[in-house]
């Protein structure tokens, strides 16, 4: 009932989103306008204050520079902070251990605590649809996982780029599946990755220091 009022209040759970730009579906619900890029407007000409420029970032799932012609979503109202723009409900069913929930249709995930309470969230880039480099499909696998391994700041890819045989950073990565890590890197705003789940760096930071243990659960869902 709560996740029903949740997703009807902020008219962000009726969003598909999969292949493009995760701001062009969302400007145009409710409480949210679109804008397009202008040339030379960068993230700190639309808003100067720091938190409030992170947070518009993060709304619109990227931490890349603007491009000429870009459409981002601008909030109509004021919130005190990101956790009150959620996408991902702010309680779930529990089992008594908290988990990550990576919901690819809301290019969102939420850290839930032993109740089942959101403690946070932040946008993701999962895995494109074709990866030109590897002719293959690279979409993000679906499924219930546990944490495996875990990295520090330093962690690189052991295969991206093919053409150096790794080396691609992947900052506090955080192994789920197979080669499959939630780990910090550049969000376009889109799924971009070959498979992996990206996030912004302070979020990696965070989920890896902060909350994410080996064993910790990991569920990775089209969209709650």
């Amino acid at each position: 009932m709560l996740k029903m009022f949740l997703c009807s209040f902020f008219s962000l759970c009726t969003l598909s989103v999969y292949g493009g730009y995760y701001a062009q579906s969302l400007c145009k619900t409710d409480g949210f306008t679109c804008y397009q890029v202008q040339p030379g407007d960068r993230w700190e000409h639309l808003i100067q204050d720091l938190e409030d420029q992170m947070m518009l970032k993060k709304l619109n799932r990227t931490n890349t520079q603007l491009k000429h012609h870009r459409v981002i979503a601008l909030p109509k109202w004021e919130r005190s902070s990101l956790y009150h723009f959620s996408p991902m409900p702010y309680y779930i069913d529990h089992d008594g251990e908290k988990r990550v929930v990576i919901s690819l249709k809301d290019h969102a995930f939420g850290a839930y605590d032993e109740s089942g309470a959101l403690i946070k969230w932040g946008p993701i880039s999962g895995g494109r649809g074709y990866c030109p480099d590897t002719q293959s499909y690279c979409r993000t696998v679906q499924g219930e996982f546990k944490i495996y391994r875990m990295g520090h700041a330093g962690c690189k890819s052991g295969k991206y780029p093919l053409e150096t045989k790794g080396g691609a950073p992947m900052p506090y990565c955080m192994f789920f599946h197979r080669g499959y890590a939630i780990h910090g890197s550049t969000l376009p705003g889109y799924h971009a990755s070959h498979g992996c789940v990206r996030v912004f760096d302070d979020d990696a930071q965070w989920l890896n220091q902060e909350f994410v243990e080996h064993g910790t659960q990991v569920h990775v869902v089209d969209r709650l």
